[in-house]
């Protein structure tokens, strides 16, 4: 395990359109702020389609097993961290019988809005998403 203490350098809320692409809006939207480094604190609104990947297997690297489609859906949660400005981030989506979701893809577009709030830190984040001990792949 490792522990990382984050100072918030700046926060940000985005506000997306209907038909926005939440994804593409992120990589936007951390681009045009210049944002290496942050913690997508949480997401909410409503979407059209939904596009993730879940793990399909117990070995590493695991299969990504991915799931697309058409369907009004209320977004339940949106988070996860901006890594070097790579977004790596989860979406929960629900409707009146399921809630279902993962590992964000692109083509999830937005309903009627979409609320998502960004805390960007000093922090480096290098080697969090990746498996093992995150202290063996920063000495690389």
């Amino acid at each position: 395990m490792v522990f990382e203490k984050l100072s918030i350098r700046n926060m940000y809320v985005l506000r997306l359109n209907p038909g926005d692409d939440i994804l593409a809006s992120l990589e936007e939207t951390a681009k045009k702020n210049n944002i290496k480094n942050a913690v997508i604190l949480c997401g909410i609104g409503s979407a059209i389609s939904y596009h993730y990947h879940v793990v399909g297997n117990k070995e590493l690297p695991p299969r990504n097993d991915f799931v697309r489609g058409e369907a009004p859906s209320d977004i339940i949660g949106i988070t996860g961290v901006i890594l070097e400005g790579r977004i790596h981030a989860h979406i929960a989506h629900s409707d009146t019988e399921k809630s279902y979701g993962g590992h964000l893809e692109p083509g999830v577009k937005v309903l009627t809005l979409s609320v998502i709030t960004i805390a960007e830190v000093d922090n480096d984040f290098t080697g969090f998403d990746t498996p093992g001990n995150v202290e063996d792949y920063r000495k690389k």
